[in-house]
């Protein structure tokens, strides 16, 4: 490289997927995350009976999960469309910052979700003292600070780096495991310093939420009721969520060193489908969520269809709580 340290290489090419079917299944999938996490917020936000801690992080998990859909599926979507698929140096760094800012928050949303409903379910006599506004907008702005935190720790020592050689990232999207490893230097401390960063936190947290729930799951079986199945119900839930969302971190950050696609197409499954099935779970696997979308689609189309007022009636009456 004749000792250069200037980095010569202004972007990127990204392999990305390439089966023909890939644009109408992404575009499919990208509105209806859009429009799913969306209805979640404007649920959550219209009924009062949802304002409580747990719907409160999970109106804020919808929002984490619109934002991850914004920074990669719409670069995803237009680059279906091209044959040559390249993003700019300062286009790509953009897109680590804000994934990795923004999936920080969603691990810690998902750690305080937890920490909520062991509070409801084994501390219930504490719940409405520890559980108030002032502490669900801590928790939020914590979320957002090591978020914050989490990304810029690592891009400090990665935006410096020289790339002076191949340009090209098997992948749909900028990430710091391939990204780092086309910079014409010595890596292995970056490397490992993304271990560190992202893949031992994504673990710890994992093991985190994991003893959490089968701390929960023990109260609830020593204290069996009539509740218990709903709570059973809402356990089972959030574990598919962190399982889904942990699951591909844990590999791809782990072993940052791709022998295969497999990361790649865990990496897929971790941007993509996600956010998609987080809506999907957190409404079909709630009453009081599925009712209070009932109430608010009938709210939006009350004018369109007359028949839709017995929906609005029967919403209604079934937010029994």
């Amino acid at each position: 490289m004749d000792g250069a340290n200037d980095s010569v290489v202004s972007d990127f090419v990204l392999i990305g997927l390439s089966n023909s079917w890939e644009m109408h299944l992404f575009l499919f999938w990208f509105f209806s995350v859009i429009m799913g996490n969306s209805l979640i917020m404007l649920t959550v936000t219209s009924d009062p009976h949802l304002h409580s801690p747990m719907y409160f992080l999970l109106a804020n998990l919808s929002f984490t999960d619109l934002g991850i859909s914004s920074v990669i599926s719409p670069r995803m979507i237009y680059d279906l469309f091209r044959k040559r698929k390249v993003i700019a140096f300062g286009g790509c760094i953009a897109q680590i910052f804000f994934i990795h800012v923004i999936g920080g928050v969603e691990m810690v949303l998902l750690i305080a979700m937890v920490f909520v409903r062991y509070v409801a379910i084994c501390k219930p006599l504490h719940y409405l003292t520890v559980m108030n506004q002032k502490m669900c907008i801590l928790l939020s702005v914590a979320a957002w600070i090591i978020g914050l935190a989490h990304s810029v720790i690592q891009l400090v020592f990665v935006i410096k780096l020289p790339f002076c050689g191949p340009n090209v990232l098997d992948s749909f999207y900028c990430d710091f495991p391939r990204f780092i490893k086309l910079a014409c230097t010595d890596t292995s401390s970056l490397e490992f310093m993304v271990i560190a960063n992202s893949g031992f936190i994504s673990l710890g947290s994992f093991f985190i939420l994991i003893v959490s729930y089968i701390s929960i799951l023990i109260t609830v079986w020593k204290h069996s009721s009539g509740g218990s199945s709903k709570a059973l119900s809402t356990l089972s839930t959030h574990v598919m969520v962190v399982i889904l969302f942990f699951g591909p971190c844990i590999f791809v950050y782990i072993w940052p060193h791709p022998t295969s696609h497999l990361d790649k197409y865990l990496a897929v499954f971790d941007a993509v489908l996600t956010p998609f099935l987080n809506s999907l779970i957190y409404t079909f696997r709630n009453k009081e969520m599925k009712v209070a979308m009932r109430k608010v689609l009938c709210e939006i189309y009350l004018y369109q269809d007359v028949n839709l007022l017995i929906c609005c009636k029967k919403s209604e009456h079934g937010l029994t709580y």
